[in-house]
């Protein structure tokens, strides 16, 4: 059997990943304005996401329903300025934690596509 990429990772790998993204989101002049200060929530929320995302414990789905990422982040200006910005936070987080590379790929490869799918300027 085939473990999942959250198994791989582990649950505290990955809260560690997220943690480290959210310190450097509180460094970034573009993409802090629009947490309007609940960094804490923002966080557990894209936790979850990312665990559910993986493979595992559907908590996400179970307390918020379906994901939306479109939808949930229409009220924000997400051009690709802010793209960029999010996308070099998470390499800095990344780069903090250890991982087989080819999950790194994996996880590099969704956040690309998913920051400029979330493009809505």
């Amino acid at each position: 059997m085939q473990l999942s990429y959250y198994e791989r990772i582990g649950n505290e790998k990955l809260q560690n990943l997220i943690s480290f993204f959210y310190d450097e989101i509180r460094q970034d002049e573009v993409l802090l304005p629009m947490y309007k200060g609940d960094l804490e929530a923002a966080e557990r929320r894209l936790f979850m996401f990312i665990v559910q995302y993986l493979g595992g414990p559907q908590t996400y789905s179970e307390r918020r329903g379906h994901p939306r990422l479109r939808m949930r982040h229409a009220e924000f200006k997400v051009d690709n300025e802010a793209a960029e910005h999010w996308l070099a936070c998470m390499k800095k987080a990344m780069d903090k934690i250890e991982m087989e590379e080819d999950i790194r790929r994996f996880l590099w490869s969704y956040f690309v596509q998913t920051a400029h799918f979330l493009e809505n300027q």
